[in-house]
């Protein structure tokens, strides 16, 4: 019989969940989501939970089974506790995540509903080595270049979580002039960089929209990028000894030779011959990977 979790993810701008099967597929209909932003609060995010989780749960097929919950998060987390402390979120810093999963869930199906907590780079990480681009992976790193950077790594096939649960937060890692590499390469810091430096558009969407037409800033910024990235990655492969690393999010997306640029960043940067063989890929599951890497907390 098929099993299915319910899916939840939290990030700095949305709250999302969905039903997924032990295929890895989302339920159709059952993906959802609210705001979360700045401004959430303890009561706003109960709110949000308890709205998605009875959407998602509408959708259980009639007669499935519903394995368990599975949450994955921006962090950093705690996961013995199941609170977060999301950097871009201050006012629900200590928030009982998984608690208020678990409770709005377990209202809903009317039992006590187990619920699998962790970091959100942790849970795409687990969603591409199941079913997506570091499936054949020795060692491999999964992040987001997006509103935020962050990432997570499978080694041998497990999920390498820290003592926390934070193993993996690539962005907070500290580049040129003391900078964070979020604070270098997200889309966010990008325009705000090439803005600096003239330009007059203010999105990555712009960036990406004035690189095409041949402005050189534009163009100049998402390089900066893409090499900020290429060298923090180079030093990961260098520690971790990775084979893979698989690029996902939005601002990954902002010119086709992102993964490219990456590429020849970390090639460039490594130290060893052994981290210079690490291969950069794009994502294999798009968006759907946050939610598929939540589910694969109990599924996999």
């Amino acid at each position: 019989m098929t099993r299915y979790a319910l899916a939840v993810d939290v990030g700095g701008t949305k709250l999302e969940a969905a039903l997924v099967s032990d295929a890895g597929v989302l339920v159709e209909g059952s993906r959802n989501r609210q705001p979360t932003g700045r401004a959430a609060t303890f009561e706003s995010m109960d709110a949000a939970i308890a709205a998605v989780t009875e959407h998602a749960l509408a959708t259980l097929p009639a007669g499935a089974e519903l394995a368990e919950a599975g949450v994955g998060s921006a962090g950093p987390v705690d996961r013995t506790t199941g609170q977060i402390f999301p950097v871009n979120m201050p006012a629900v810093r200590g928030y009982k995540l998984a608690d208020a999963v678990r409770s709005a869930a377990s209202a809903v199906v009317g039992r006590d509903v187990r619920t699998v907590f962790g970091h959100d780079g942790g849970a795409l990480a687990l969603a591409e080595s199941w079913f997506g681009a570091t499936r054949e992976a020795r060692a491999s790193l999964s992040i987001v270049v997006s509103t935020g950077v962050g990432g997570g790594f499978v080694v041998g096939g497990a999920y390498i979580a820290g003592a926390s649960g934070n193993a993996g937060h690539l962005g907070q890692v500290r580049r040129e002039g003391g900078l964070t590499l979020e604070e270098i390469a997200s889309g966010p810091a990008s325009a705000t960089w090439a803005q600096t430096q003239g330009w007059t558009g203010s999105t990555g969407e712009d960036l990406a929209r004035d690189a095409a037409s041949g402005d050189a800033v534009a163009r100049a910024a998402i390089e900066r990028s893409a090499r900020a990235v290429g060298e923090a990655l180079a030093d990961a492969a260098t520690l971790v000894d990775l084979d893979v690393v698989a690029i996902g999010g939005g601002f990954s997306r902002v010119s086709d030779d992102y993964i490219d640029l990456v590429q020849q960043a970390l090639t460039a940067s490594a130290a060893h011959e052994y981290s210079r063989r690490a291969r950069v890929v794009r994502s294999g599951l798009g968006d759907e990977g946050p939610l598929i890497g939540a589910a694969a907390f109990v599924l996999r």
